[in-house]
């Protein structure tokens, strides 16, 4: 773990309010997107980034620092979001809130073309689509950046199983895409009558 992260942890656990807040400062923006991105609001992404750093100040004192301050982090926020998305089905709510368009870097960049773009979104929407447990996956994976070993910490499984999770998301997200292309193509081919060339 980070030395300056050691610190400012056993500062916070002792109640010192500045290293909480210089904690709360460095992980918020990270947490926040990865809770938006599961929750697909905003208001609902800022209620679980609060209940998530609240339980997390209410346990610091369990943080033994056998993983790293994040990927406790993420677990707290990962349990919550899956509390609440309990909650949201039994209250028979359902978000299709396509965020990915709110997301998506809009300053000049690798995706300049508009071609990117649109393979980007596709891609997007693609991951969206994923059942819960493949989601978590690739969010935690690709999106929040974490290794392997802390994907499969953060959600109680294998390191095998986020390995095998993996495999079958770029199998789906390949065919899903193959398949768009193969359609896109068929539309644009212009249809010619028996000997029209030209």
């Amino acid at each position: 773990m980070n030395h300056r992260i050691k610190r400012l942890c056993k500062r916070a656990k002792k109640r010192d309010e500045a290293a909480a807040c210089e904690l709360l400062t460095m992980f918020y923006p990270d947490i926040y997107a990865y809770l938006r991105r599961l929750s697909g609001s905003n208001p609902d992404a800022e209620d679980l980034t609060q209940q998530t750093f609240l339980k997390v100040w209410s346990s610091l004192h369990s943080f033994a620092g056998r993983s790293r301050f994040s990927t406790w982090l993420y677990k707290i926020a990962y349990n919550t979001y899956i509390d609440w998305r309990r909650g949201e089905v039994m209250r028979g709510i359902n978000y299709s809130d396509p965020w990915w368009d709110g997301y998506m870097d809009t300053n000049p960049g690798p995706l300049e073309n508009a071609a990117d773009r649109q393979l980007a979104q596709r891609l997007y929407e693609a991951v969206d689509r994923l059942d819960e447990d493949k989601k978590h996956v690739i969010h935690l994976h690709y999106y929040q950046g974490l290794s392997i070993r802390e994907t499969a910490q953060v959600l109680g499984i294998a390191t095998s199983t986020v390995k095998y999770r993996l495999r079958e998301v770029f199998k789906i997200l390949r065919i899903k895409l193959c398949a768009h292309e193969a359609i896109t193509q068929q539309e644009q081919t212009i249809p010619f009558i028996k000997g029209e060339s030209l």
